[in-house]
């Protein structure tokens, strides 16, 4: 997500920290890249200018000139700028109204109109904790209707009924009564998609919107189709007054032009991103943490909401006080490999961690991806029973069964192995009273070396740290970072130059 935009404003930004003091002509030259960054990830040249002209106002005032760190003056005016044209302030749904709130999916076929409708069915279920009947307005579309029908036996929320030979105004009536009678709180309403923006399309959107005067007009746009997205989105504002903008594909999106000029020309808040296949893969659009991921700052309020949403309070519980004990094996440590997986898999966790994106390319050369986690897992679920619990039965023979097994190597079972002793190792050190409640401070996010509270949230100071400080073990849950290249201080790996 927005890579291209990220990697080139890094090196705008190590250009500036190299130069010590800045004059006005360091700034003009900066901000020159910074354009040309902007345009090539196709952001709108209205955009662009706008965001040129704010930084620039800020950037040549004496107080950025004269600080003692004028690069860092310079990204947070940037940081500002971005976090203003992506929309400033975060635009939550509204929902909360008079039950049943109705929510209007609008947008052209083939932009996810249906999947995000059943993604945002489960979000309002799981997370709202409301009651959720979703309804397919789509008479064109073959298997629409059986589609979201699909979608939402999945997500456990109720689907209207089909009845042969409506209309998308009876269907829409009909839902709204449904809605009523079977006290439902959210109605979501899945429209016909064209091929492309006609009057047949919006005349029918004003219909439905005349009979049920929803409470959100959400339009469905594609981050990959760039400007056309939001050349869409400015069309369907036009017509039906959209409310807000959910943006699908945004993890597939490199350049990110979409998200960075949709909220600057169409005057629409950008309120949801799908950013991935999964049915849960749907989050809120904060315009604050999405500048800092752009700026490789982190976002790490997305990793604890993560981490809050996957993580079992209750075996993070029982695995610090086990680990206290001296009594970690094979099966916690597979359980800290699972929990890792349910947040989203390593890719997805290390995009929200501050200062990753610099780094990519040493933990791509060193192999540190999901396919690892997988062959972890692999490597201990081929171990018997009695081999979890005593690893020390491991002798070269059950290696060679174990890797044959699982499809690895003897040397990735050795791997696996050595992670597994150095962090039984040191919860072994850190036995006794002071031991336990360190051993639950840190597992408190299920995330050992990341710190954590024993509500189940990781510690916000801690995280923003980096990963805790911990030499030669396993910086996060399946001792994922025990194998980062040298030189990554704090993320498991052996700082360079230093001896070990």
């Amino acid at each position: 997500m927005f890579d291209s935009l990220k990697d080139k404003l890094q090196d705008v930004f190590s250009g500036l920290a190299k130069r010590g003091a800045l004059s006005e002509a360091d700034v003009d030259a900066a901000l020159r890249e910074v354009r040309l960054a902007l345009l090539d990830a196709d952001v709108a040249l209205p955009v662009v200018k706008s965001f040129i002209a704010k930084v620039r106002d800020g950037a040549v005032g004496s107080d950025v000139l004269k600080s003692v760190r004028p690069d860092q003056q310079v990204i947070k005016l940037v940081n500002d700028a971005l976090t203003e044209v992506l929309g400033g302030d975060a635009a939550p749904l509204n929902i909360a109204t008079n039950p049943p709130s109705v929510i209007l999916m609008a947008g052209l076929q083939g932009s996810g109109k249906t999947t995000t409708a059943g993604k945002l069915a489960l979000r309002l279920r799981s997370r709202e904790r409301k009651k959720v009947m979703l309804a397919s307005l789509d008479v064109t579309r073959p298997a629409a209707r059986e589609q979201l029908r699909l979608l939402g036996e999945q997500a456990e929320v109720g689907v209207l009924p089909e009845v042969e030979r409506e209309t998308p105004g009876q269907i829409a009536k009909r839902a709204l009564q449904a809605a009523k009678l079977q006290a439902y709180d959210v109605l979501i309403l899945d429209t016909a998609g064209r091929i492309s923006i006609d009057e047949a399309l919006m005349a029918e959107l004003r219909d439905i919107k005349k009979l049920t005067e929803p409470h959100e007009i959400l339009l469905v746009a594609d981050a990959l189709t760039g400007q056309d997205a939001v050349n869409t989105a400015e069309a369907f504002h036009n017509a039906i007054g959209v409310t807000g903008i959910v943006l699908t594909r945004l993890d597939g999106d490199a350049r990110g032009g979409a998200a960075l000029s949709m909220r600057h020309i169409t005057g629409c808040p950008i309120k949801l991103v799908g950013v991935g296949e999964k049915q849960d893969a749907l989050e809120d659009f904060d315009p604050a943490r999405m500048a800092g991921r752009i700026l490789d700052m982190g976002d790490v309020v997305a990793l604890v909401e993560k981490a809050a949403e996957t993580i079992e309070a209750d075996e993070a519980e029982r695995i610090a006080k086990r680990m206290a004990k001296g009594q970690f094996d094979m099966n916690d440590f597979l359980a800290q490999i699972r929990q890792l997986q349910k947040m989203g898999g390593l890719g997805g966790l290390m995009g929200m961690l501050p200062g990753i994106g610099k780094m990519q390319k040493q933990i791509a050369a060193a192999g540190i991806d999901d396919s690892m986690i997988k062959r972890q897992e692999a490597i201990i679920l081929s171990m018997t029973k009695r081999e979890r619990v005593s690893v020390g039965l491991l002798n070269a023979s059950r290696r060679k069964r174990i890797a044959a097994g699982s499809g690895t190597s003897v040397q990735e079972v050795n791997k696996v192995v050595k992670q597994y002793q150095d962090m039984s190792r040191m919860m072994k050190k850190l036995g006794g009273k002071s031991g336990a409640a360190a051993m639950k401070a840190m597992m408190g996010g299920g995330m050992p070396g990341m710190g954590g509270t024993s509500g189940g949230m990781p510690d916000m100071e801690a995280l923003s740290k980096g990963m805790g400080k911990m030499p030669n073990m396993p910086g996060m849950p399946g001792g994922l970072m025990g194998g980062l290249p040298k030189g990554l201080p704090g993320l498991g790996g052996k700082p360079s130059g230093k001896k070990k």
